[in-house]
């Protein structure tokens, strides 16, 4: 989860081909910034075993002409198609779709659609990891992990995926 308006190449471009390695699927709201940089990164990994998943809001799903660009980016290779909003943490919103289903939520920069991911995350339980801007972890529980590097997020993942009962190969 992440930025629709800034790519944060920095911190996406590696994690992504860090999950694609991992043996994971992918799965991003299917738009621009961080969903564009992460999902690229990811499907360039040769032999990656996982898809790319894109999550769409209505109006980019049924193409209405205006609703947005970039939905979804080339690289989604599955789109998921839904008759929700882009609307945060709303009822009516994709964002619950994005959380749950997700295994672990690995949340990057981004603004308020970020944050109603992250809160989303919280509130349904959802093994949660915030990567890059750790100040906003200030005003959330204790229990929120947070990760300064990419090997670091990708521990987490491994931890959460093998608490679930999930496999994720062990570490190359």
């Amino acid at each position: 989860m992440g930025a629709g308006a800034h790519a944060h190449e920095d911190l996406a471009v590696p994690l992504g081909r860090q999950l694609a390695r991992l043996g994971v699927h992918l799965l991003t709201g299917g738009g621009s910034g961080v969903m564009t940089s992460v999902s690229r990164a990811f499907s360039e990994v040769e032999d990656r075993a996982g898809l790319v998943i894109g999550v769409l809001p209505l109006a980019e799903a049924i193409g209405v002409p205006g609703a947005g660009e970039g939905y979804p980016h080339p690289w989604v290779e599955v789109p998921v198609r839904t008759h929700l909003g882009k609307l945060g943490a709303d009822t009516f919103s994709r964002n619950h779709v994005n959380v749950l289903t997700s295994d672990v939520v690995v949340a990057l920069p981004g603004s308020s659609g970020t944050a109603s991911e992250v809160a989303l995350s919280i509130h349904y339980g959802r093994p949660l990891v915030l990567f890059g801007d750790l100040n906003r972890a200030r005003d959330l529980p204790g229990t929120v992990a947070t990760a300064t590097s990419v090997d670091e997020v990708i521990a987490f993942v491994r931890n959460a995926l093998a608490r679930m009962g999930g496999s994720a190969p062990p570490p190359s």
